[in-house]
């Protein structure tokens, strides 16, 4: 099977969740026999190297166009009298159209594979099925930013309203939808009025156990500072990771401090220089380096979609996982057994004591609940929707 893959940044390195979501399943699929093409816009040449030896390793390949950005103000003020919501438009890139259009004419491609409904766009009118992986629902999260930020509330709604708009035309456009989780593939449903046969599930892919990075720019640490260490980390450049950093720095860190005045927080790319009780590091470049054993990973979100990768990874790691209802929503888990969930400052003291006295329950539990995220048996489901589609348009 011969996929054109449409993305809206590098899969390599896999610096977030959203690319790791990515990488894992373009390698499951080559492991199938799948030959992708990944068609991504770049800025400029970081990361461009690295996703073409790493897709050729899979015997795959990388067509990267350069793309000059729109200035964000000037873009979001022009977005009211477009057709398409502000974020698409930052997303969607004539050459990359054209690049895309170039690549069917020119060869024979079996289906094309839109990760994220912002990569939709240069894969409609392609004249091949066209499969749409939606890693959150984006209105969603646009909703739920409107409600955390009153200032710009009446703007942010309407922003949410034309993303709903958009997704549930591209639901119903697409030859196929998949969503990571049940929770977000019934949104979607609702959005575009359609039934389980046009959106499915699957579940992010992510091996059963992982080892401590090594060969990294910095090594693995071998052992944080803390009894406990509670390690906070995530993609600064993502809004709802600031907003949770912030708020557990601020609000729920004292509370954890006074039950447990031995604890210490690792704030990884994130800002909290001076707070009592915290070590500031730099953004990892492999995850593994803020994920060292014996300590707590917290993932202190108030707004979600998807599914949060770190989550999936500390179970891999052997790391116990702290987190909001937000956080662990779309994982299949009871708190106290994979994960311990907290909400409020206070609950998240005691759950530091929670986390503690579960101990190796916690990580063994987390372990088992991987076998869903197999990446083999996520690729095997994802190329059964791929087959559907193509078996329905040659009969």
């Amino acid at each position: 099977m011969r996929i054109l893959w449409l993305a809206t940044k590098l899969p390599w390195p896999p610096v977030d969740g959203g690319r790791l979501v990515a990488q894992l399943t373009l390698e499951a699929l080559a492991d199938l026999g799948a030959r992708v093409t990944v068609l991504s816009p770049i800025w400029d040449a970081s990361g461009v190297e690295e996703s073409a030896a790493a897709l050729e390793a899979i015997g795959g390949r990388l067509e990267a166009v350069s793309v000059t950005p729109r200035p964000r103000l000037l873009d979001a003020a022009l977005s009211p009298l477009a057709r398409r919501p502000w974020t698409v438009r930052r997303h969607a890139h004539r050459a990359v159209r054209r690049r895309a259009q170039a690549l069917v004419s020119a060869e024979s491609f079996d289906l094309v594979h839109a990760e994220q409904v912002q990569a939709f766009d240069a894969g409609a009118g392609l004249g091949l099925p066209l499969v749409l992986r939606a890693q959150n629902v984006e209105s969603d999260l646009w909703h739920a930013l409107a409600r955390r930020r009153r200032i710009l509330a009446a703007p942010l709604r309407v922003e949410g309203s034309r993303l709903a708009a958009y997704e549930a035309e591209a639901v119903r456009t697409a030859s196929a939808t998949v969503a990571l989780t049940e929770a977000d593939a019934g949104r979607l449903r609702e959005l575009a009025g359609v039934g389980a046969d046009q959106v499915q599930a699957i579940p992010a892919p992510f091996p059963g156990a992982l080892k401590p990075a090594s060969g990294s720019p910095r090594p693995a640490v071998a052992r944080l500072e803390g009894d406990p260490a509670v390690v906070l980390f995530g993609s600064p450049g993502w809004w709802p990771n600031r907003d949770g950093a912030r708020w557990f720095l601020e609000s729920a860190w004292p509370a954890v401090r006074a039950a447990h005045p031995r604890a210490r927080l690792h704030l990884f790319g994130f800002d909290g220089a001076g707070s009592p009780g915290v070590d500031v590091h730099p953004a990892p470049r492999s995850s593994a380096e803020a994920m060292p054993p014996g300590s707590i990973l917290a993932v202190p979100l108030f707004v979600s979609s998807g599914v949060r990768m770190k989550i999936l990874e500390a179970w891999a790691r052997g790391v116990a996982v702290l987190a909001s209802p937000a956080a662990a929503r779309g994982l299949r888990y009871e708190s106290g057994r994979e994960l311990v969930v907290a909400d409020g400052a206070e609950q998240w003291a005691q759950g530091v004591t929670a986390v503690r006295e579960a101990g190796e329950r916690l990580i063994e539990a987390g372990r088992t609940a991987l076998g869903d995220h197999a990446p083999a048996k996520v690729a095997q489901a994802l190329a059964a929707v791929y087959r559907r589609r193509l078996d329905a348009v040659a009969d």
